[in-house]
């Protein structure tokens, strides 16, 4: 997991062939304008959902982890205190792998949180499981999902 402000992004390029496309998508000066829908960046490879949903409370919510895409979650507007945990050490899961959504969820408590508030990211792969959206308001995100296999 990293969490960092947009501003820091380029220092995170080296570490994936696709964070290139997502952090220019993310950096988009209409970004906060957009309306909420999936955008395609690099076909299935990279794209972006944009979302502006409900926070939740923490005992509302699971742990999910990804196989297929690494997440990066940055917020616009509202706070998101999300929940983590590795996934190695997730041992309750609560439903089998989606491979058509690419999703597990899990009913462990996270070991930590991150408060990530407006014009920060989070990123996680598929070794982070992750508890988003907890908090309290409207939460206004954009989510790009990073094929792990990008070439």
């Amino acid at each position: 997991m990293i969490v960092d402000i947009l501003a820091n992004s380029n220092r995170y390029l080296p570490l994936h062939q696709g964070f290139a496309a997502a952090f220019a998508f993310l950096r988009r000066p209409d970004l906060r304008n957009l309306a909420a829908d999936r955008y395609e960046i690099d076909g299935d490879k990279v794209f972006a959902i944009v979302a502006i949903d409900f926070g939740r409370k923490e005992k509302d919510a699971q742990l999910e982890t990804h196989e297929k895409y690494i997440d990066i979650q940055l917020v616009l507007a509202g706070i998101d205190d999300m929940g983590w945990r590795p996934k190695s050490l997730c041992r309750l899961p609560a439903g089998a792998y989606e491979p058509e959504d690419d999703i597990q969820f899990f009913a462990d408590p996270p070991t930590g949180r991150q408060e990530v508030a407006a014009d920060m990211f989070a990123v996680f792969y598929p070794e982070d499981a992750h508890q988003p959206l907890i908090g309290e308001g409207q939460i206004h995100k954009v989510v790009v999902k990073v094929a792990v296999d990008y070439r």
